[in-house]
């Protein structure tokens, strides 16, 4: 849980950080509220933000919010004191004081401050202002709200109307002049949709009148070779019979010689 909540408020940080200038360190603005639920789950305040925001944090209230704390009386006594530890930073209310929430209103108009209250009524204000980004306490965890839909809509806002049409025309002509768009003669041909291709010849089944086609074609093939073998035999030269050889014994050969000398 502790590492799913760090993510989250990173993520919150890195939002306003973007789009509202939030920097660090990151300036808290404390009221009497946060410091009475912080003394009730004893937190200790300067402790748990370092370790939840894990970046320098600059903790502070108002004389504005010092002085509405210390007219609630006994009731307020702890988390008064200890509001009084924090930076008090000038809020123009010096000599008229105002009450704590619209003193809060007044500072986070031209500043960046991350409001650390417990005050419903205050926060219900502030989620209708683009920018002001909340921080409170569910029992003993601080909790950095996500961004309110007034901010999310600013930012929308802001992208679509950050570069007019003129103005892209023009950025386009500056890329084309200096070489790092290239014309629209050198862009590739778009590819070809390939529509469906024919079915399978294999898997498709045969007509009777193919079939009949392929019987006698093959027929003619096995006949074929069958003339051709006759036709080589017709036309292929008679050979001549050889001569048999008779062995004549000797003795039959000299009284042939006898004869023949007689």
């Amino acid at each position: 849980m502790k590492i799913t909540r760090n993510k989250k408020s990173h993520k919150t940080l890195m939002f306003y950080t973007t789009h509202f200038q939030y920097h660090e360190p990151y300036q808290v603005l404390i009221d009497a509220t946060f410091c009475q639920a912080a003394l009730k789950n004893k937190v200790i305040i300067e402790e748990q933000l370092k370790k939840y925001f894990q970046s320098q944090v600059k903790l502070l209230t108002t004389q504005c919010i010092i002085l509405e704390a210390e007219s609630l009386g006994p009731p307020l006594t702890g988390a008064t004191q200890i509001v009084k530890q924090f930076f008090v930073h000038k809020c123009g209310h010096e000599g008229k004081a105002v009450t704590a929430a619209e003193c809060i209103k007044q500072m986070t108009k031209d500043s960046r401050y991350i409001v650390a209250s417990q005050d419903r009524n205050l926060q219900a204000s502030l989620r209708k202002v683009p920018g002001r980004c909340l921080l409170y306490l569910h029992k003993a965890a601080p909790v950095l709200e996500a961004p309110s839909d007034a901010s999310k809509k600013w930012v929308d806002k802001k992208a679509r109307n950050l570069l007019p049409a003129e103005a892209e025309k023009k950025i386009e002509f500056l890329k084309k002049k200096e070489g790092l768009i290239a014309n629209n003669t050198d862009a590739k041909a778009p590819r070809k949709h390939k529509g469906p291709k024919n079915p399978n010849p294999l898997s498709c089944k045969k007509s009777k009148k193919e079939k009949q086609m392929q019987k006698s074609q093959t027929k003619a093939q096995h006949q074929q070779p069958a003339k051709e073998h006759k036709f080589a035999e017709t036309s292929k030269t008679p050979m001549k019979p050889k001569r048999k050889r008779v062995k004549i014994p000797a003795h039959v050969k000299e009284v042939l010689k006898n004869k023949n000398s007689s």
